[in-house]
């Protein structure tokens, strides 16, 4: 039997519909753990995009006619039911992406946990009164859906994301295309399926596999596409704008990041190593909040530097299927490749190796895309493994002299997404929160961001955003209605002016 043979096909939602690609090609899903083929899924084409925005059209206005209880029911029940089949999701995850278990596990509970947040928006205002200049009027602005979603995820969270896209976009009566990325298909179609279980209706909620050159680009160029969601590379939030432009459709954009942690002298060494190396090392440093620049004070900075080596020393890698290993592989042999390549750039500029700095050999490590956790010291704030997100498990280390020099270090850098500061003195802590520009502060612990926060970024990490009440504001725009219940005259009143009641008599 040809090995293609062997593959799990998987076909694509559109419409209600599971269907392969309308030119009929497939593309493989490879197990970063091993560099092999498990999987198929359609390549879909600008016609299946096309297919899929059309069915979103025609099932938006009854989605959007049900009322906020009804919509929420059905998030509760995709919800319950992400929760009935966690281990098999997770393990899906786990297969397609590479994290470990553990983590995975995690991932899913975070999925589930997106559809019930929103859902407990079922009941919330949808709008403001305002009052008008003139008697016996209101003047009402009202939060409506945008229509039609395309939401474009990425690799690194391939469950999370399509319910942080999904979730509020479906609550607020929208209806939404999804294209994940082409190395993690099959969490996006799986949770399809558990929305399509749950009793979605046709259309809602559409699934394209494909590559962005043809479906993400056709999704964002369509007229039919009223917001586009991302969440992804800088390259393509400029490649999504650029072609958003020609209709002038409103884009929410969560890029990369390059986030500083900045360590003390009054720091609780111990537990500022703990949350720096949780912070770079999750889910093998593929995470746009991870900690991808590390400061600590001169004064503790060799102290801080033996532990946090040997913490990371004692990393350990392996079968992303078991439970007693901290990393699995990076995604794909391009990521491989690109790290390697920053590494060896960061030596020809002065940084020194301390940790690893290369691909383990040997055993289970002689196939798949497996990077050694490596710690970088001896650089500079100029260098490009300091201004360019990393996005692996590297970890460069640097000292500094005061607090001030911290925050300008951290502030160096056209990214704004996340930062981190460790120190027991509060007039610091709130001096770092007005001076460090980054849309997301954490003081003493790391993240992940919650359902109720506001996750956004500041220059190249992107506009828009996601979570809470502002990130789910992103999914509606609004309209303002004048309501006038009375019965004043309107003779004499000229265009662009206000009406002006009369005074009462003194």
């Amino acid at each position: 039997m040809a090995r293609d043979a062997l593959l799990e096909s998987n076909p694509m939602l559109i419409g209600g519909e599971w269907r392969g690609a309308s030119g009929g090609a497939t593309r493989p899903v490879l197990n970063p753990a091993t560099g092999e083929a498990f999987a198929e899924v359609p390549d879909g084409t600008r016609e299946d995009a096309g297919a899929a925005l059309e069915a979103a059209r025609a099932a938006q206005p009854a989605w959007e006619a049900l009322t906020g209880v009804q919509r929420a029911a059905y998030l509760t029940r995709i919800a319950r039911a992400i929760e009935a089949d966690a281990e098999r999701l997770a393990r899906v995850v786990v297969r397609e992406q590479g994290k470990p278990l553990v983590e995975a596990r995690g991932e899913i509970g975070g999925t589930a946990g997106f559809f019930d947040y929103f859902a407990s928006f079922a009941r919330a205002p949808m709008g403001e009164i305002m009052p008008s200049d003139a008697p016996d009027e209101d003047i009402w602005i009202r939060n409506v859906p945008y229509g039609v979603v395309a939401a474009i995820i990425p690799w690194n969270y391939p469950a999370a994301l399509f319910a942080r896209k999904v979730a509020p976009a479906l609550m607020a009566g929208n209806t939404i295309v999804v294209k994940p990325h082409e190395d993690t298909p099959l969490s996006a179609l799986e949770l399809a399926r558990v929305c399509e279980a749950a009793g979605l209706p046709r259309g809602v909620v559409n699934v394209v596999t494909g590559t962005g050159r043809d479906v993400g680009d056709a999704l964002v160029r369509d007229r039919r596409t009223r917001l586009v969601t991302v969440t992804g590379s800088v390259r393509a939030g400029r490649e999504i704008l650029a072609a958003a432009a020609e209709n002038i459709t409103v884009v929410s954009l969560e890029l990369g990041g390059k986030a500083p942690f900045i360590v003390m002298d009054d720091a609780d060494v111990e537990l500022a190593v703990r949350n720096a190396i949780h912070a770079r090392f999750v889910n093998c440093g593929q995470v746009c909040t991870c900690n991808e620049r590390t400061y600590v004070h001169r004064r503790v900075f060799d102290h801080f530097l033996e532990r946090y080596v040997e913490v990371a020393g004692g990393l350990r890698m392996g079968d992303p299927m078991r439970t007693d290993i901290d990393l699995g592989p990076k995604v794909n042999q391009a990521e491989v490749d690109k790290v390697d390549a920053m590494v060896a750039r960061a030596r020809e500029q002065g940084a020194e190796v301390v940790l690893g700095g290369r691909r383990p050999e040997g055993g289970e490590f002689g196939r798949g895309f497996w990077y050694e956790p490596t710690v970088l010291t001896g650089v500079s704030n100029d260098m490009e493994i300091m201004q360019q997100e990393v996005f692996g498990p590297v970890s460069p280390v640097m000292a500094f002299d005061d607090f001030d020099e911290a925050i300008a270090l951290a502030n160096d850098t056209p990214y704004g997404l996340s930062a981190y500061l460790f120190t027991r003195d509060l007039k610091k802590m709130m001096r770092a929160v007005r001076a460090l520009r980054s849309g997301e502060v954490y003081i003493n612990k790391i993240g992940p961001e919650q359902f109720q926060g506001f996750h956004t970024g500041y220059g190249l990490s992107g506009m828009g955003g996601d979570d809470g009440h502002h990130g789910f504001d992103h999914y509606f725009r609004k309209k303002t209605v004048y309501v006038s219940y009375g019965e004043a005259s309107t003779e004499g009143m000229m265009p662009y002016t206000t009406p002006v009641a009369e005074l009462p008599p003194q």
